[in-house]
């Protein structure tokens, strides 16, 4: 997939949840957020002939959750959804980790060469983040007011995800499988 088309079908869900809460409401913004989530997952099927499994799992979460929201005239179920979600991807690292899968090696094998201590470390680092992200979501929505969950939501959890993810390199760095060159 090309990069525009990738950011477009991971972002614009997101994109027209923000757009339409400010306009018309979380009840507005949750449907059109489950209508974009079925579009993107659409469009990123039939460019891929596949779909990722986060994508997979995170746009039932919110078929149902947004779906009970829109049901029963409940906001309560859409900011359950980011708690859920983080639950859920911490549940599956945890058990791979039990099972010993380090699950972040099918998820990044591709784009990272590491050994396996390496690949378990990230695994659980990942794991508790997922964790906390799902513990602070319950502490902002259950405290705070709807906007300034929202705000939260985008302008909170993303910049923590990306500083998480760069307080990762020097783990990878230092458990970095080193290629040696071809002999000729």
């Amino acid at each position: 997939m090309r990069p525009g088309v990738k950011i477009a079908v991971e972002w614009g869900p997101l994109v027209a949840f923000f757009a339409i809460y400010y306009q018309f409401g979380l009840m507005a913004a949750t449907g059109v957020f489950m209508v974009a989530t079925v579009i993107a997952l659409s469009v990123s099927y039939g460019l891929e002939r596949r779909l990722a499994v986060m994508p997979l799992v995170t746009g039932a979460v919110i078929m149902v959750f947004g779906g009970l929201t829109l049901w029963l005239d409940d906001e309560q179920f859409i900011k359950l959804k980011p708690t859920i979600v983080n639950c859920l991807f911490a549940a599956v690292l945890l058990g791979g980790l039990a099972m010993n899968r380090p699950l972040m090696k099918p998820l990044l094998g591709s784009a990272l060469k590491l050994t396996d201590e390496g690949w378990r470390r990230l695994s659980l680092r990942w794991a508790l983040f997922f964790l906390f992200l799902a513990a602070l979501n319950e502490l902002v929505w259950r405290t705070q007011t709807t906007d300034f969950w929202v705000n939260f939501k985008v302008f909170g959890f993303i910049p923590l995800s990306l500083v998480f993810a760069g307080f990762q390199v020097p783990l990878i760095q230092r458990h970095q499988l080193v290629e040696e060159p071809a002999k000729h």
